[in-house]
């Protein structure tokens, strides 16, 4: 996993759900969490919790939050916003892998896996994170994890124009093929080796480790696609339009995979 330590060095992560597209995506899972996670002082793990933008979120509500990431930068960035939040810190922001998580069994109320389904480019490294998930997590525990679609790169090729670069319309080829994204380009702008699902594929993998799954949503919708979103997110009403428009299409079958990212609500039972 050194090439995700290497891709996030810069700490360009705590940044990322603040501009553009990220503004919407937070928006919708910031509301998604509201509605699925059980009500505070529930205890949530973050797993793949990057810098903490959910983590804290989540602490001042009256969680009891705990971060796990791979990359110590973000873990040193946790650590330290916590140490100087004027309001809840986190309750714990530790190193380690999505793949072997170091709570006890049937421990936590609620699992966030926001990174570590579309990292892990192996079926079987992304079921052993689904299991260790499952093995924490109370019975009727939630776990709200997300994937990244098999169809962002293509439709952010259109959307930025890197379609017309013939090295991108290469990862574009191989993303529609077998779901694994290969940048070998070197740009940071057409991201790293990575595995996208379909929805479908989400679905059948959080099943097969043993979860009961609720469903499937579409987080962002079509609003994502917006060159000049930053624009329309400072008017009100056309931020409530995209937001609204995400919600009402988040589980329509035929335009999930429309989202840039999946998010999969499941239980253990």
């Amino acid at each position: 996993m050194k090439d995700v330590e290497k891709h996030y060095a810069s700490g360009y992560e705590d940044e990322r759900l603040k501009s553009g597209s990220g503004k919407l995506e937070l928006a919708r899972v910031r509301e998604l969490m509201d509605r699925y996670l059980p009500p505070p002082p529930a205890l949530v793990l973050d797993i793949g919790g990057g810098t903490g933008i959910h983590a804290f979120w989540l602490a001042a509500r009256g969680y009891e939050v705990r971060l796990l990431d791979l990359v110590p930068l973000h873990v040193e960035l946790a650590r330290r916003a916590s140490a100087g939040a004027s309001g809840a810190g986190l309750a714990e922001a530790i190193v380690g892998d999505a793949r072997e998580l170091p709570w006890p069994d049937a421990a936590v109320d609620a699992v966030l896996l926001f990174g570590p389904l579309y990292h892990l480019t192996a079926r079987d490294e992304r079921l052993r994170s689904l299991r260790e998930c499952r093995r924490v997590l109370k019975p009727g525990g939630v776990l709200l994890a997300a994937g990244i679609s098999r169809f962002a790169s293509a439709l952010d090729g259109i959307r930025a124009g890197y379609l017309a670069d013939p090295a991108f319309a290469a990862i574009v080829e191989g993303d529609l093929t077998d779901g694994r994204h290969r940048n070998p380009t070197g740009k940071p702008e057409y991201f790293m080796d990575t595995f996208f699902h379909r929805p479908e594929e989400l679905r059948a993998e959080i099943a097969a480790a043993g979860f009961e799954v609720e469903g499937i949503l579409g987080i962002e919708g079509p609003g994502w696609l917006r060159s000049d979103l930053d624009a329309w997110w400072e008017d009100p009403s056309l931020r409530e339009r995209l937001i609204d428009l995400a919600r009402r299409l988040e589980t329509e079958p035929s335009l999930l995979g429309l989202s840039g990212h999946l998010l999969a609500v499941a239980r253990v039972t």
